[in-house]
């Protein structure tokens, strides 16, 4: 990094960034990307994707091989947009993207592990309702992702409906949904637009897709991608990848490896439908060989900020990393995780960055995790915000009226900005010895174990929950399933 990159002004603010990439590396990312899809190409398990692909100029090899020419990719990376709106059910603009780092909890999780006991319980529809239900009370959340895969048997092909239906009527914040199954993403929209009506005029959800790595876009993905595209929706797409399992061992072979995917998948929604709006991004971890552990690395992290500068390069809304899946419930195993994502993604170029709240390699929604994270997000903002430069004339007339050897405790500013000037925790109390003494020696993840379970309990829907509960199960009741609405 160089030195003059640590800092920015902007007008009058002091802001700290950093920026991994000088533009020789950039290009050098690029020409290796590019090199990839045209000579080694990518595997497409859908004929109706190697149709449209070779209309577009691509050539396919070996049966599902599919090699992308320099010109279309470059054709698709400039059609895509640039940016993106995203907004809440009720119609408000809430992330214009690209934007700061934006957050969201939950990812398809087994269990959701509860706050006070740390047992682990299978995801049922109240769990579902109850992780969002706390995101939506958690202001430094922007959006919120599906947190759990429902493991009541009765509900069989439903599961991911009943999901998308607690969803929508315990939150109004925007939507990123991941269905376990391609053919459940058109009833899911169905149910939706039951609900809300149009979903592509101000869209609030959006469909999240992850291909196989290494450079294959499977069937699913295919399916999942033209359905969303068929509803006018903005998609997510990210793709995941281990070094030394399933992509190179070194850093800078998983990047490129994971670009490559990514770059395919954008080529992909352009060459289907042109404009598509797609926000994209890579998730680089690592397995430890002795346990067969997934974990992210403090490598991870600069992988990320990679990526996002990449996608900066491209013009396309960078998805990114959340610090997830690591620790075994909210320990200091996951704390120092949040911090390191949060802090970098805030400070570099990240755009969204959902999961946030998984531990346990990703199988358990831990609240207590998504609770301290709100925390580190909002320090971390208010790190990244900076401070104001402009304010000398202010300086000398506060210091005139201190004087020498005085202080500011009682100034006209002291009294209007002490509530503001410094963050206050809503979870740990600022306390001194005695008192911690007094209230016998509390331990801070019993005071975050207690407040996470209080929250919980008191968080409230909108209220026009059981109106679209009622609307939702009368629908899903009257309607059986049906195939995804565009085969691919």
């Amino acid at each position: 990094m160089k030195k003059d990159d640590t800092t920015h002004t902007d007008g009058g603010m002091i802001r700290p960034c950093i920026r991994v990439l000088d533009e020789a590396q950039t290009d050098r990312i690029h020409y290796d990307v590019l090199r990839i899809l045209d000579q080694i190409g990518i595997r497409v398990a859908s004929d109706k994707a190697r149709r449209l692909f070779e209309r577009a100029g691509a050539v396919c090899r070996d049966g599902d091989i599919v090699h992308l020419p320099p010109a279309l990719v470059e054709r698709s990376l400039k059609s895509a947009p640039a940016s993106v709106d995203i907004h809440d059910r009720r119609g408000a603009l809430k992330m214009h993207l690209p934007s700061t780092a934006r957050f969201g909890p939950g990812v398809t999780c087994l269990y959701f592990q509860d706050p006070e006991t740390n047992a682990l319980i299978p995801f049922g529809r109240r769990e579902i309702a109850a992780s969002v239900r706390l995101g939506m009370a958690l202001d430094h959340f922007d959006f919120m992702s599906t947190p759990g895969v429902l493991q009541d048997a009765s509900l069989a092909d439903k599961a991911d409906v009943y999901t998308a239906l607690e969803m929508i009527a315990n939150t109004i914040k925007p939507l990123v949904l991941l269905v376990s199954r391609a053919e459940a993403l058109a009833p899911v929209l169905d149910l939706l637009t039951e609900l809300h009506g149009d979903l592509a005029e101000k869209p609030f959800v959006l469909p999240l897709l992850t291909p196989i790595t290494p450079l294959v876009i499977d069937a699913g993905t295919c399916s999942r991608m033209f359905t969303a595209i068929a509803y006018g929706l903005p998609v997510v797409y990210v793709n995941y990848g281990m070094a030394g399992v399933n992509a190179p061992i070194t850093p800078y072979g998983t990047l490129v490896q994971l670009m490559a995917e990514i770059v395919a998948g954008i080529s992909l929604s352009q060459v289907i439908k042109r404009g598509t709006p797609i926000i994209a991004g890579c998730l680089g971890a690592y397995m430890d060989m002795r346990t067969t552990v997934n974990f992210y690395d403090p490598v991870s992290y600069l992988l990320n900020l990679a990526c996002a500068e990449m996608m900066a390069f491209y013009r396309i809304p960078h998805y990114g990393n959340s610090g997830n899946a690591v620790g075994w419930g909210a320990d200091l195993i996951s704390a120092g995780h949040q911090w390191f994502n949060h802090i970098t993604a805030c400070l570099g170029t990240g755009g969204m960055a959902a999961f946030v709240g998984t531990v346990l390699t990703s199988k358990v929604f831990s609240p207590g995790v998504v609770v301290y994270a709100d925390e580190v997000i909002a320090q971390a903002r208010r790190f990244a915000a900076g401070f104001n430069v402009d304010e000398s004339a202010l300086l000398l007339h506060e210091l005139s009226l201190a004087g020498p050897g005085g202080n500011f405790l009682s100034s006209d500013m002291t009294l209007r900005r002490f509530r503001e000037v410094y963050f206050q925790s809503a979870v740990f109390p600022r306390i001194s010895m005695e008192d911690w003494l007094a209230q016998g020696q509390p331990a801070a993840e019993e005071r975050l174990r207690q407040y996470t379970a209080q929250l919980l309990q008191t968080a409230k829907p909108p209220e026009d929950h059981d109106d679209l509960m009622e609307i939702g199960e009368a629908f899903i009741s009257r309607r059986r399933q049906r195939p995804a609405a565009v085969n691919a």
